[in-house]
Parts: C-alpha cells; structure tokens; sequence
C-alpha cells in the first residue's frame, strides 16, 4: 500500500507535466484544426532557457528560490512566447489556405531545426541543474517505507490545476475566448463580423507556447536534468494525451497527461520500465477503437 501510494504521488506530478503540455496543442486544435508538432520542442526551449535564467540569477546573487523562480519564470514565458508566435507566422500563417498537410509537414521541419539549433548552440550533452526546491513532508510511514511528498511536487500539481482553470475560464468567459469559438467554427464567417483572425491564432499560438515554457521549468526543477532531444519524446506523449482525453478539450487534456502519467509510472514500479511507453501507446489504441473522440472530446460534426 505505501508504495502504491508513492507511485501515486510520483504519477500525479509526471501526469501534470504533461497535462500541460497537452493543453497548448489543445487550444492550438481547438483554433485551426491542426497540430503543432513543433510544441514539444518549444517545451524544451523553455526548459533550456530556465536553465539560462537559473545561472544568470546565481551570477547576480539573486539566491532566495521564490524571487529567482518568479523571474525566471517570466523571463522563460516570454522568451518562449516569441517563438510560439514566430512558428505561427513562418510555419502557419503563409500555408493556411494550402491542403491539410503543408502546414503538418512545415511544423515537423520547424520541430527539426529547433531540435538541431539548440543541439549547435547548447551542445548534445545533458545540461543538469541543482534544484531551488527541496524538501517535504512524509504523507505515511509504515514497515520501514515512508511515503514523501515533496513540496516542488505540490508546486507542480498546483500550478498546472490553476492554470488548466485560468485557461478554460478564458476561453470560456472573455472577449478573446469568443473569438477563439468563432475562428474554431468558421474564420470566414468570424473576419466577417470583426474578428482579426490573424491575431486572435498568434495570441493562441503565444499562449500555448507560454505554457509549454512552464512545463519546461518544472520539467527542469523536478528532474534536474535537460537535453536538446528531451522535447520530441514528451511532444509524442503530450499530443497522445491531448488525443486521449478529447483534443479539443483542456480538461480532457489534463485528464489525458494524468491517465499517461499514471499508467507509465505505474508500469515501470510494477511490471518493467522498458515497455511503459508501450503499455502507454497501447491505452490509447484502445480508446481511439471504442470511444475515438476521446474521453471528453466531442464528435466533430462536418459542415456541408
């Protein structure tokens, strides 16, 4: 049972991780109907730039851990939201009226060069980072295993809740959210009525790259550890997050990052590490045959 529990709280924390990067690719979908396949590499960025943001605060003595991470925490979302815009206009924007594939194809090649571009600038070597935050407390403790729970962990599941809830109150209550479900239903009709399509899909694209640099922090703070490859991996999972919680859904992105957490974390403490991925993928296989809309996605109704 005590270590059911542990694995519970390690699940929880990789769960939220993904989540949230689920929920960029998500709102980017809910938009214009297209994956950023890209997203998982802007998620690394973010990681390597909190690293650079960590250093720069211990060269100039800032070394009380909440005023440094809420530094960093800025500077990395707006370093990363510069390039979740640049991708929309150089990647996006000029293929919008193309076919259904030309935009996929240039965000793998975009995925690409960030992936070679920080390889070149940060070198291929894991770059490891000393944590701000250490500690805990222990939850239970019972024949000799303690059960702890560490206070970054609650940070993590915290911050990704109150930012899953910030966004869907956004979407879901402001003038910028009504935009948004306007271009999602139709961009023709929504520019007819007065909504400036082209910002209303970088501010999408800005927001979600914001995101995926909180990830990248926490990413960095909770395994202590960054590499230029580390993006693709938890891009795949991400996405397979957002598709099994109902792309299109940020609850169900969230849903979707926890299911993926728990069932990796899980494998790899009962059964074996190497195949969690498998065991991952295959989840999902299984509900995309019986529910492919996803958990709480809704079946896309096509207009004629």
């Amino acid at each position: 049972m005590e270590y059911f529990l542990q694995q519970l709280v390690n699940a929880l924390t990789l769960g939220a991780i993904y989540g949230l990067i689920a929920i960029g690719y998500t709102m980017v979908y809910g938009i214009i109907g297209m994956i950023n396949f890209a997203h998982g590499d802007v998620f690394m960025i973010g990681g390597f730039i909190a690293l650079i943001g960590f250093m720069i605060c211990g060269m100039l003595g800032l070394g009380w851990a909440p005023i440094a991470i809420l530094l960093v925490l800025l500077l990395t979302m707006a370093f990363t939201a510069v390039y979740g815009w640049a991708i929309e206009r150089l990647a996006y924007r000029p293929l919008r009226g193309s076919f259904r594939l030309a935009p996929l194809i240039s965000a793998i090649g975009v995925s690409i060069a960030l992936q070679n571009y920080v390889q070149l600038t940060q070198g291929a070597r894991s770059k490891p980072h000393d944590s701000l935050v250490d500690g805990g407390f222990t939850l239970l403790s019972a024949n000799g295993f303690d059960v702890r729970v560490g206070w970054l962990q609650i940070v993590i599941v915290v911050v990704t809740v109150a930012l899953m809830v910030g966004f869907t109150l956004l979407i879901n209550r402001t003038a910028l959210g009504r935009q948004q479900r306007a271009c999602e239903q139709d961009m023709k009709m929504a520019a007819l009525l007065g909504v400036n399509v082209d910002r209303t899909i970088s501010l999408t694209f800005v927001m979600g790259a914001a995101l995926a640099a909180v990830a990248g922090m926490m990413f960095l703070m909770y395994y202590g550890v960054i590499d230029f490859f580390v993006g693709f991996l938890a891009g795949i999972k991400a996405f397979t997050a957002a598709v099994l919680g109902g792309i299109g859904s940020l609850p169900g992105a969230m849903l979707g990052g926890l299911l993926i957490g728990l069932i990796e974390v899980f494998w790899a403490g009962y059964f074996s590490s190497e195949y969690k991925d498998v065991a991952a993928f295959g989840v999902l296989i299984l509900v995309l045959i019986f529910r492919p809309s996803g958990l709480l996605g809704r079946p896309e109704i096509e207009k004629v």
